[in-house]
C-alpha cells in the first residue's frame, strides 16, 4: 500500500509537470501579460536572450527574411496594454531594443543616482547628449546599424498600442538580447503581449543547443553499437547470465531510449521552433530512471550483491529509499532545466534544485567506496582471485571517473562564473555533452568487465564455501603437509611408554604443527 508521503511526493511532481507544461516556451518567446519591473531609472521586461549564428542575406529575398537559410529575430503582434483608469494622458515612447552582448556598454549613460542611467534624465538632457524620456544608446562601431530600437506611444484614451511587426536579419554571429523598456513612471501597470521568433540558419534551435542535436544522434549510434555487442553476448550465453547482467541490460536499454528521445526532441524543436513537451518529458524521465538505476547497480555491486552475497539483507530498504529520493530530486531538476522556458540567460534560482542532487550524488559516492573497500577486503581474505581481479579493475575505473567528475565540475563552475553575459555560448553545449560521454564510458567499462560469457557463473555467488560472513581467519591456518606415499602405506605405529625415540618424535611433530 502506498504511503501518504509517497502519494504527496507524486502529487507535487505531477503538479510541477503541469505547471511546466503550461509555461513552456522555445525559440518562439511568448509574452502573456508580462509586467515591467523597475531597473535603475527605467522599467524593463526581458524579452529573451539567445545565441544566433549569422547568415548572409540574399538580396533577391523578400523583406520578410523567411528563407530557411536566414537568421532573424521577428516581432509578431507585440501589444502594450495599460489599465483604463490610466488612459487619460499620452505617454512617452515604449521601446523595444535589440542588441548584441558585445554592445551592452552602448546602452545607458553616465552614472545617475549611484546607478547607470538607462533613461535620459533632465540633467543629461540639459547637456544635449539625449532627449528626456528616451533611452540612452549609441551606435555600434563594429556592427553598423545596431542596436535596433523601435518605439510605440499611447495616445490619450488609448488602452492598447501595437508595435509594428518586423523581422530583423542577423548578419553577425553573437549573443542577442531583446528588452522592452519605458521611462514613464505613470505607466508602471502596463503589460506586454505577443511573441518574438528567433531563428538560426539551420533551424529554430538556440545557438548553444544546436550542436546537441548532432551529438545526441552520434550518442544514439554509440548506444546501438554497445547494445549490439551486449545483446549478442547475452543471446549466446543466456544460460550463464547472472542477475547483475540483467541490471546492466536494463541500463543499456534505458540509455538507448534516452538518446533517441533527446534526438527527436531537438529535431522537432529545430523544425518548429516550439519544444515538444511530451517528447522532452519522456527524454528527461528515461534519463533520470537510467541514472538512478545505474547508481543503484553500482552501489549493490560494490556491496557484493550477486557475487559474494546472495541478498542485501536489511540494507534493501535503505538502498531503495536513496534511489527513490535521488529519482525525485533529479526529475524535478531536469524538468525545470529542460521543459521550462528555453533561453541562454543564466538563472541562479536553479541552484535550489541543483543542491539536493549534488548532495545525494556525494552520498552515493561515499557509500559506494565504503562498500567497495569492505568487499575487496573480504575477497582478498578469502583468496577469491578471479572476483578480486574484476573488483580491483572496477574500483580503479570508478576512482578515475570520480576524479574526472570533480575536475570537470570545477571547470564547469569556473566556466559559468566567468561567463556572466554568456559570451562563450558556442562552447556551452560541451558541458552537458561531457557528462553523457563520461557516463557512457563507465558503462562501456562495466560491460567489458561483466560481459556474458561461458565463465559468467564463476563471478556469481555460490553456496559452496562462499558464505559472505565466513570467518576469514580460517584461511590463515597452515594446512598439514602431505606425507610420501611409501610412508602413508606403512602401518601406524603407536608409541609406548618405553619408547623414548617415538616420544621425542611426537614432540617434534607437535612443535611443527
Amino acid at each position: 500500500m502506498l504511503s501518504l508521503k509517497s502519494i504527496g511526493a507524486s502529487g507535487v511532481l505531477f503538479l510541477l509537470w503541469l505547471w511546466l507544461f503550461q509555461t513552456t516556451e522555445a525559440s518562439v518567446h511568448d509574452y502573456n501579460g508580462e509586467k515591467f519591473a523597475g531597473k535603475g531609472n527605467a522599467f524593463v521586461v526581458h524579452g529573451g536572450s539567445e545565441g544566433i549564428y549569422s547568415s548572409v542575406p540574399n538580396l533577391t529575398e523578400s523583406p520578410s527574411y523567411s528563407s530557411n537559410t536566414d537568421s532573424f529575430i521577428r516581432f509578431e503582434k507585440i501589444v502594450f496594454r495599460r489599465p483604463k483608469e490610466l488612459s487619460n494622458f499620452s505617454s512617452d515612447p515604449i521601446h523595444a531594443i535589440v542588441f548584441e552582448v558585445d554592445d551592452r556598454e552602448l546602452i545607458g549613460g553616465s552614472a545617475y543616482g549611484g546607478q547607470r542611467a538607462i533613461c535620459c534624465t533632465a540633467d543629461l538632457a540639459k547637456l544635449g547628449v539625449c532627449t528626456q524620456g528616451q533611452i540612452i544608446h549609441r551606435p555600434s562601431a563594429s556592427n553598423p546599424g545596431w542596436p535596433k530600437v523601435f518605439s510605440a506611444s499611447f495616445s490619450t484614451d488609448e488602452v492598447d498600442v501595437a508595435l509594428q511587426s518586423r523581422s530583423i536579419p542577423i548578419t553577425k554571429t553573437g549573443m542577442y538580447n531583446v528588452y522592452f523598456i519605458h521611462c514613464e513612471p505613470n505607466l508602471k501597470e502596463i503589460t506586454v503581449e505577443g511573441k518574438t521568433i528567433w531563428k538560426n540558419p539551420t533551424g529554430y534551435l538556440p545557438g548553444r543547443m544546436a550542436p546537441l542535436m548532432n551529438f545526441y544522434g552520434y550518442m544514439s549510434l554509440a548506444f546501438v553499437l554497445l547494445g549490439i555487442f551486449w545483446f549478442s553476448q547475452y543471446a549466446r550465453f543466456w544460460r550463464e547470465v547472472i542477475p547483475l547482467q540483467n541490471c546492466i541490460t536494463l541500463v543499456i536499454t534505458l540509455g538507448m531510449l534516452e538518446m533517441a528521445f533527446w534526438y527527436f526532441d531537438y529535431a522537432e524543436f529545430n523544425e518548429t521552433g516550439v519544444r515538444p513537451t511530451g517528447t522532452t518529458v519522456w527524454a528527461v524521465t528515461f534519463g533520470t530512471v537510467k541514472r538512478t538505476v545505474a547508481r543503484l547497480v553500482i552501489l549493490i555491486v560494490s556491496m557484493g550483491y550477486g557475487v559474494v552475497r546472495p541478498t542485501l539483507g536489511g540494507l534493501t530498504s535503505k538502498v531503495l529509499l536513496l534511489g527513490g529520493t535521488f529519482f525525485l530530486a533529479s526529475e524535478v531538476l531536469e524538468l525545470v532545466e529542460n521543459v521550462g522556458a528555453v533561453s541562454d540567460f543564466s538563472g541562479k534560482a536553479r541552484l535550489f534544485f541543483v543542491l539536493p542532487v549534488a548532495f545525494l550524488d556525494a552520498f552515493f559516492i561515499l557509500w559506494i567506496f565504503t562498500s567497495l573497500s569492505a568487499t575487496v577486503n573480504k575477497l582478498q581474505a578469502r583468496r577469491l582471485l578471479a572476483k578480486l581481479d574484476i573488483y580491483r579493475k572496477f574500483t580503479n575505473a570508478l576512482a578515475v571517473t570520480v576524479i574526472v567528475s570533480v575536475g570537470w565540475t570545477c571547470y564547469e563552475l569556473y566556466f559559468k562564473s566567468t561567463d556572466v553575459y554568456n559570451e562563450r555560448w558556442r562552447n556551452a553545449w560541451i558541458i552537458p555533452a561531457f557528462w553523457q560521454v563520461l557516463s557512457f564510458s563507465l558503462l562501456c567499462i562495466i560491460c567489458v568487465l561483466w560481459a556474458p560469457s561461458q565463465n559468467s557463473m564463476r563471478y556469481a555467488y555460490s553456496d559452496d564455501g562462499e558464505e559472505f560472513d565466513k570467518d576469514p581467519t580460517l584461511t590463515l591456518i597452515k594446512p598439514s603437509p602431505l606425507l610420501p606415499k611409501d610412508v602413508r602405506s606403512q602401518p601406524e605405529v603407536r608409541p609406548t611408554l618405553g619408547n623414548s625415540e617415538l616420544s621425542n618424535g611426537d614432540d617434534v611433530e607437535d612443535k611443527t604443527e
